[in-house]
């Protein structure tokens, strides 16, 4: 898929959702409550696309100081007070991780993490 780089780039400066021009209707209303109501919206033809363009040996620099703060057991909240960021940006980036992961929840990113060697105790 083309322009994935740009979409990396929305999810890293904290876009939380991805629309595609043509989406259906009800996919759209779906995705805009979603996001209103502080969740994510990728959809599926989006997080394939982002996920065979970035292997989990290309997570960024903030994205692994956010997995290590993961593995230490620490909530969004307090990644985002130890990193001086917001905790919406801190939600992208666990977004990202785990499909970078391939996983579906923060605990399978924390075994899958120290299993791959990514990150240590």
């Amino acid at each position: 898929m083309r322009g994935t780089r740009n979409i990396h780039q929305a999810l890293e400066a904290g876009a939380r959702s991805y629309i595609i021009k043509g989406m259906p209707h009800d996919a759209l209303v779906s995705a805009l409550r979603r996001v209103q109501a502080g969740g994510r919206f990728l959809p599926p033809p989006i997080t394939r696309a982002l996920a065979s363009r970035m292997p989990d040996s290309e997570l960024s620099a903030r994205e692994k100081e956010v997995l290590h703060l993961m593995v230490g057991g620490k909530s969004n909240r307090e990644i985002a007070n130890d990193l001086g960021i917001t905790e919406a940006t801190v939600k992208c980036h666990v977004s990202v991780i785990l499909m970078r992961l391939n996983v579906s929840d923060r605990t399978q990113a924390v075994v899958t993490a120290l299993q791959r060697g990514l990150v240590h105790l």
